[in-house]
């Protein structure tokens, strides 16, 4: 197995199975990233192998390479990418892999590179501006590109999500017919996606997304080939436990056996987050406490980006090697920048005693976490080490969903 991880790329401890409490013993300086290839791998199946369709991994939620291979070892295929460079760097990492260009708004530029250099025939839009766009920038000698997969995007509602994608992007429904036929007829496939938003906690936001997609098929009266219900596959965190993803999977697969379309047609889905969340967590030391703040050398310029700027609450535990007896209170954190925004209000629930130089674990981190980083005010140093314990927290496996909100302390 260890030797595996160095094929990957990662680090390995120097001790045997790597966790939070053998990490704290060696008292590493900086913020430790804790790497879990097992729980990317069992989410990675679990798409696969369960989802109604195909799953494209959303790869703005975490960038790293080494997932990239892990994630495609276990099926995952195809990528919804939104930038040139995230273009790049999955055709490079991933050769074989296909790429579907999924921002609706992209630079001409970026749509010609993308096609002609690194064969992606996907591409999504919300305007007409936009369709033209990508059809000026795939046509070769004025000649227009006969093998695209257009899929546009029309706006839905974000209110069962935690964080709302609705304000930005989708045409509205009254424009969806005009601009549904105008693609039909530059489409090789012609789809329809949308986006509920990020950690949507109801299965209900799929079941009235796609009831307004079906609306909209219904006026425009085009025969579709691809429907893509988008991300905002949930995981779990405190006071953010939804329902198993099998109940999500259950509602879009009963909304798209109701749609008018091709019998044919192809059912796709976007997961970011629920991909790779249980991928990684943080171990950070604690620096100073002032009652009940602590300060922390991770936070909002580094992998807690989300706790200080939309108040995500992160699993959190104590690493000691001896139990706290201490009753468990509310914290909030600083980073180690000296910007107040460098705040995470919390709260996180730790025991009562904790204290300068005590080390914790931040789970959950593998979303956004990592992806978020920066160098400001020179931190944001990320050593990676593999750990091959579970997740504080999991959506996947029968035993482990009983596991999923973790205890405070870990013992030895």
């Amino acid at each position: 197995m260890h030797s595996h991880h160095r094929a990957l790329g990662l680090a390995t401890a120097p001790f045997g199975a790597a966790s939070g409490i053998a990490l704290a013993k060696l008292r590493p300086v900086q913020p430790v990233t804790l790497i879990r290839p097992h729980a990317a791998r069992r989410a990675a199946r679990f798409f696969v192998e369960r989802f109604p369709g195909r799953s494209l991994y959303a790869v703005k939620a975490n960038p790293s390479p080494d997932l990239l291979r892990i994630l495609w070892e276990e099926g995952v295929t195809h990528y919804d990418v939104a930038s040139i460079a995230e273009v790049r760097l999955v055709a490079e990492t991933l050769p074989e892999a296909v790429l579907c260009f999924m921002h609706p708004v992209k630079a001409e530029e970026a749509i010609a590179e993308a096609y002609f250099s690194h064969k992606v025939r996907t591409f999504s839009l919300d305007t007409e501006e936009e369709l033209e766009k990508i059809l000026r920038a795939t046509a070769t000698d004025g000649v227009a590109a006969s093998d695209l997969n257009l899929l546009v995007r029309i706006r839905v509602s974000s209110d069962h999500s935690k964080l709302s994608l609705a304000a930005k992007f989708g045409a509205e429904p009254g424009e969806m017919k005009s601009l549904l036929m105008a693609t039909r007829q530059a489409a090789d496939a012609l789809g329809i996606c949308f986006h509920v938003g990020s950690q949507a906690m109801s299965p209900a936001a799929y079941r009235e997304a796609m009831e307004r997609l079906r609306a909209a098929i219904v006026e425009a009266a085009v025969t579709v080939d691809i429907v893509d219900v988008g991300g905002g596959f949930p995981s779990t965190y405190p006071g953010m436990e939804p329902p198993p993803l099998e109940t999500y999977f259950e509602v879009i697969h009963d909304a798209f056996e109701d749609l008018p379309v091709s019998y044919s047609s192809e059912l796709w889905c976007e997961p970011g987050r629920a991909l790779c969340a249980e991928y990684a967590s943080v171990v950070v030391r604690v620096e100073k406490r002032r009652g009940d703040t602590l300060y922390i050398n991770d936070g909002a310029y580094g992998a807690l980006f989300d706790a200080a700027h939309v108040g995500w609450r992160f699993p959190v535990r104590l690493l000691r090697e001896s139990p706290s007896e201490a009753r468990d209170m509310a914290f909030s954190f600083y980073g180690p920048t000296c910007d107040d925004l460098d705040h995470m209000a919390g709260p996180f629930l730790l025991p009562a005693d904790v204290a300068a130089g005590d080390y914790l674990e931040i789970g959950m981190l593998g979303a956004y976490g990592c992806a978020m980083r920066t160098g400001f005010n020179g931190f944001g140093a990320d050593v990676k080490l593999v750990a091959e314990d579970e997740p504080m927290a999991t959506l996947y496996g029968g035993e482990e969903r009983e596991r999923a909100v973790p205890s405070n302390v870990v013992t030895l």
